[in-house]
């Protein structure tokens, strides 16, 4: 299928944010001449009457869902009912208001974290609903897979067109690499190179080390998000992702070399490890959506290095 993007209107909540970005030049490397990026401080997509002014002002033909209240296994063990709330509710109602104003597609995008703690590894779509969710993020998790729900219901009752994405953790320029509220991987850089400027020798990090995640490049993310929108009309979700996995351990031995640092990390114990494993079963967007990743963790990390400490020479805040 092709899509002509000159002749569609686009909404991308969340289009100013770190994936939100990507997927805004993507549409624009493709021809997009309008696309719309609601800001919080005019549009709060918790509130209904905020968006239906949203869609009264800018009737879109497609909404892409990307904005969320997210944050690591801190933020998320702090926030549970914060976490939970803001994103049910934006989702639920800004797909509930994309319907009766007659969008033409809405796109979800869900978590990994909505799959079940225990989960046979790689986690194909077909086991979202095995089971619940690990504890420390399934407040979040939950509240994006009930996005899932609706689209479904919303097919099945009024032929409604949405479908729902699975991306996995995600990385990449632009990332949050704020300690309080950022993932694993910019945190582990920015300490690392907080620690070569510094000249210290030792960095802590929580966990013990084993458990493995996935990790998608960021552009590579918004390239199967527009090719899903493009390509994709069905009513089961798709994950997206590289399929392949490694440790904490050696994902921190991998940064530490890209970085430079030549100290040695120290594991805490008493913080929590999260999830055990983490890998993604790819074959859905590939068969459907004819995606797939394009770029390594090492060359990755490589660009994601690089972009974090040009940012910082050239004086930019990039987060607290």
């Amino acid at each position: 299928m092709v899509m002509d993007w000159q002749k569609k209107r686009v909404v991308v909540t969340g289009g100013a944010g770190f994936l939100g970005s990507f997927v805004v030049e993507k549409l624009q490397e493709r021809g997009c001449r309008e696309i719309i990026v609601p800001r919080s401080r005019e549009y709060d997509l918790r509130n209904r009457d905020a968006i239906v002014k949203l869609y009264e002002v800018t009737r879109p033909h497609i909404v892409i869902h990307l904005a969320a209240v997210v944050g690591g296994i801190g933020a998320n063990r702090r926030n549970p009912g914060r976490f939970f709330y803001d994103n049910a509710i934006m989702g639920i109602q800004l797909m509930e208001y994309a319907r009766q104003f007659g969008v033409e597609k809405f796109v979800a995008i869900g978590t990994v974290c909505s799959y079940p703690k225990v989960t046979p590894v790689p986690f194909k779509e077909d086991d979202l609903w095995n089971g619940y969710p690990e504890e420390t993020n399934a407040p979040y998790g939950l509240a994006k897979k009930m996005m899932l729900v609706q689209a479904q219901a919303y097919r099945a009752q009024y032929g409604f067109n949405a479908i729902y994405l699975i991306p996995v953790n995600l990385y990449g320029p632009r990332d949050n690499f704020d300690l309080e509220t950022s993932h694993v991987i910019p945190a582990i850089i920015r300490k690392c190179v907080e620690a070569k400027e510094s000249g210290r020798d030792e960095i802590v990090l929580w966990g013990d080390g084993s458990p493995t995640r996935e990790f998608l490049y960021v552009e590579d993310a918004a390239e199967g998000i527009i090719l899903a929108t493009e390509r994709y009309n069905g009513e089961f979700p798709i994950n997206l992702g590289t399929g392949e996995e490694i440790s904490i351990r050696d994902l921190a031995a991998l940064i530490s070399e890209e970085t430079g640092f030549a100290g040695r990390f120290v594991w805490d114990k008493t913080k929590p490890n999260g999830q055990l494993r983490r890998r993604l079963d790819v074959s859905r967007a590939e068969k459907l959506v004819g995606f797939r990743a394009r770029n390594s963790l090492r060359i990755g990390l490589q660009k994601t290095i690089a972009w974090y400490v040009e940012a910082r020479k050239a004086g930019k805040a990039v987060n607290p």
